[in-house]
């Protein structure tokens, strides 16, 4: 039964399989330091909740209206960012969730910037309010 299931894997694109290895961060927060909404060019919307404390990443959760790509870009720019200091974050690229996503499709690499720019967004919030 293993061996079916590592065939299947095998045969799904890399940004589902790193989707759904990192599903724990979707989701929305009650009680967050900071919190940004934007909408990208294709009409999707993306959100992302920041818990902060001492200017570190406690945790973090992303929710979109979106398409696959479009999770799987939330999901991996929140992976990229958890327990990490504010600064650190701040270095996060689209190239950085495009090179972990591996064959996202080309029509769809702008997902990656509408999490970029949506974590961006919810890292100025909080800066500006502490």
């Amino acid at each position: 039964m293993k061996e079916k299931v590592d065939a299947q894997q095998e045969k799904m694109p890399q940004f589902y399989l790193c989707f759904m290895e990192n599903q724990e961060f979707l989701g929305r927060l009650m009680d967050f330091t900071s919190h940004a909404r934007l909408r990208g060019p294709c009409g999707d919307s993306m959100e992302f909740y920041l818990v902060i404390d001492q200017d570190i990443i406690k945790d973090v959760k992303c929710y979109t209206d979106g398409c696959g790509p479009t999770k799987a870009c939330a999901v991996v720019a929140a992976s990229l960012i958890a327990g990490k200091p504010i600064q650190q974050a701040l270095k996060i690229s689209a190239g950085d969730i495009l090179e972990r996503l591996g064959d996202l499709p080309e029509n769809h690499r702008h997902c990656s910037i509408l999490a970029v720019s949506t974590l961006y967004h919810a890292i100025a919030e909080y800066l500006l309010k502490y």
